[in-house]
């Protein structure tokens, strides 16, 4: 691979059926792990968005600076993104009490504005153009902030709308499935469809990662939050070991 390759090479994934599962899993891995560490390990909120932090861009200062795609890499950092996600969503919602209602607006409102400077700036939000860094940056800053919003939409639907975790899951999938079905059967801008499934995905994992460790009497499993982190881990490392991700195309 030449310099000028390597320059413009896409390093993320194409995006296919096993994207989205993982994609699921790693934000139902960012709610359990994020937990762990705020919660079960008792560092609180605003430690555990610090550490969760650091990671991240200490794997997005590594995205950028890979050569290729690599799997391992870029689901380290969607990992990174969905665990910060979900400690600085509780921190803005519950210690800061600007509560689930007016996060999930705070949040909503910064993800526009980052799409809308992304295209202001390079013309195109699709993943098929990111391909400098500069396009990677702005990929990586609009994740964050909609993995964030998804752990607030996620707690704005269980507790604020009272539609608890399994209510919550429903009506996510059901979402989703609106975007499939507005995939396959009209002609929507891709690129919107995109990123409306990689919002949704999040609360998706959201109110499922609640579901699987919170106490029998809000309406989980009570699992422990190690043992489900562990489990999600292990299965989104046998996914990219079993199935081979190729990097997405670039636009002609």
């Amino acid at each position: 691979m030449n310099d000028k390759t390597e320059l413009n090479a896409i390093k993320v994934p194409e995006i296919t059926l096993i994207f989205w599962i993982i994609k699921i899993a790693a934000t139902t891995l960012g709610e359990t792990g994020g937990d762990t560490v705020s919660m079960s390990m008792n560092l609180g909120y605003l430690v555990g968005t610090g550490i969760f932090a650091a990671v991240f861009l200490l794997a997005v200062a590594a995205q950028i600076r890979a050569k290729r795609f690599h799997p391992a890499l870029y689901w380290t950092t969607i990992i990174a993104t969905t665990t910060v996600g979900t400690t600085l969503a509780d921190f803005v919602d519950r210690s800061l009490g600007i509560d689930y209602t007016g996060g999930a607006s705070l949040l909503f409102a910064l993800l526009m504005v980052s799409l809308a400077v992304w295209y202001r700036s390079l013309g195109s939000v699709s993943v098929d153009s990111i391909s400098s860094p500069k396009s990677e940056i702005f990929y990586w800053v609009t994740i964050m902030f909609s993995q964030t919003l998804g752990t607030a939409l996620g707690d704005w639907t269980a507790s604020t709308a009272g539609m608890g975790y399994e209510g919550g899951a429903i009506v996510f999938g059901a979402l989703l499935l609106i975007v499939v079905a507005a995939y396959y059967w009209t002609r929507m801008s891709r690129t919107l469809l995109f990123w409306a499934a990689f919002i949704l995905t999040r609360p998706l994992g959201a109110v499922v990662g609640d579901f699987l460790d919170k106490p029998l009497h809000s309406g989980g499993l009570a699992l422990s939050r190690y043992l489900a982190s562990a489990l999600l881990l292990a299965f989104i490392t046998a996914c990219m070991l079993v199935f081979r991700q190729r990097a997405a195309r670039r636009i002609h």
